[in-house]
């Protein structure tokens, strides 16, 4: 799989671009990055900010060669932006929207936060679960609720269900019940 990343400039330099792509101009492009988020995007001789964000969700590539047929090329998951010389950078490394307007502030309305839980309680409950596992019991088991549940089944005794007797219940017991399929076995 290749290695692919989300381009996004500000309008003037998408024209530029597009001229220089179009057109077999001298212009050439370049991108560096001087630390691991932060970076410059040279087209010509004019300098811009860039900055690498990663994208709220993974979005898939694919290329076709006949139109019909469509073959996976790489899992998008990062965003080169490009901004002008007087726009201020990114505070975060996550961008907040994904890429098309259903994804508008997507890491709020689509994805679940994180539950809030105390380190001690899941300590707890984790050996808890490890002395279960190994044949033990729970420490901090709370059992109000189940030790009258038990009591009262120890006081009532077993409840015993008598089932009936089938030759009681009407059936033919000379005759074995027949289904429609050997019905139609007679007729050979």
């Amino acid at each position: 799989m290749e290695e692919q990343f989300i381009l996004r400039v500000p309008p003037s330099v998408a024209e530029r671009i597009d001229r220089l792509l179009n057109e077999s101009g001298s212009e050439s492009m370049d991108l560096s990055f001087s630390d691991g988020r932060s970076g410059a995007f040279i087209i010509g001789e004019d300098h811009f900010p860039a900055s690498l964000l990663d994208l709220p969700c993974i979005v898939e590539s694919y290329k076709t060669y006949d139109d019909n047929v469509l073959i996976k090329t790489a899992d998008v998951g990062q965003m080169i932006m490009v901004r002008d010389d007087g726009d201020p950078p990114p505070e975060v490394v996550e961008h907040r929207h994904g890429l098309t307007p259903p994804m508008r502030d997507a890491r709020r309305r689509r994805f679940r936060r994180e539950p809030d839980l105390n380190p001690e309680l899941v300590r707890r409950v984790e050996k808890d679960l490890l002395n279960i596992m190994n044949g033990g019991t729970a420490e901090n088991f709370d059992m109000e609720m189940g030790e009258q549940e038990e009591i009262g089944r120890k006081k009532a005794g077993p409840v015993r269900v008598e089932k009936p007797d089938v030759s009681q219940a009407g059936t033919n017991a000379a005759e074995p019940e027949r289904s429609d399929s050997d019905e139609s076995d007679d007729s050979m």
